[in-house]
């Protein structure tokens, strides 16, 4: 399979993360393809009324790595697509996630904080268990992504924890 600029962009991207958080790349990186994987990773779903009426976001894993360094962990790197207008509801994740916002503009914010906008080339980090009130397009009429690098325990498990309101 011959990879688009794109996708060597953002594996580019991927790898200068790791670097930055101390971590090796691995070679042999395996990509994630498969249906079930992508379902396993998914990272938002309205939550409440006025979110459902709102576009949601696509999750695309792009790979999924055992940390041969930091034993029980592993690095996933994930494409998230927001539609114009789309709404990411309160959550958490298991682990440390870095985003990288590819194109676009995305409002996000984390509970204690103000909300954000966050531009291409632009990045914020979420602790572990920190909770992100929402992330959102900041537009009604331009598509955005961010690149996400997650880095948890349980071998590229599910990385989303709804948190109710």
């Amino acid at each position: 399979m011959i990879a688009s600029s794109r996708n060597l962009a953002l594996i580019g991207v991927a790898a200068i993360a790791s670097g930055l958080l101390g971590m090796a790349v691995v070679p042999g990186n395996r990509t994630i393809n498969a249906i079930a994987d992508i379902d396993a990773h998914v990272h938002l779903m309205a939550a409440n009324a006025g979110a459902s009426a709102r576009p949601s976001t696509t999750v695309k894993p792009l790979s999924c790595e055992k940390l041969p360094n930091v034993a029980g962990h592993s690095i996933t790197t994930a494409l998230v697509e927001f539609p114009p207008n789309a709404y990411t509801p309160r959550h958490k994740h298991p682990g440390s996630v870095t985003a990288f916002v590819v194109k676009g503009a995305l409002r996000s914010q984390m509970d204690g904080g103000p909300a954000v906008t966050y531009t291409t080339g632009q990045t914020w980090f979420e602790a572990p268990g920190a909770i992100h009130a929402f992330a959102e397009n900041a537009s009604a009429t331009e598509p955005a992504e961010l690149l996400a690098i997650f880095v948890a325990e349980d071998d590229c498990g599910p990385l989303t924890i709804p948190v109710p309101d």
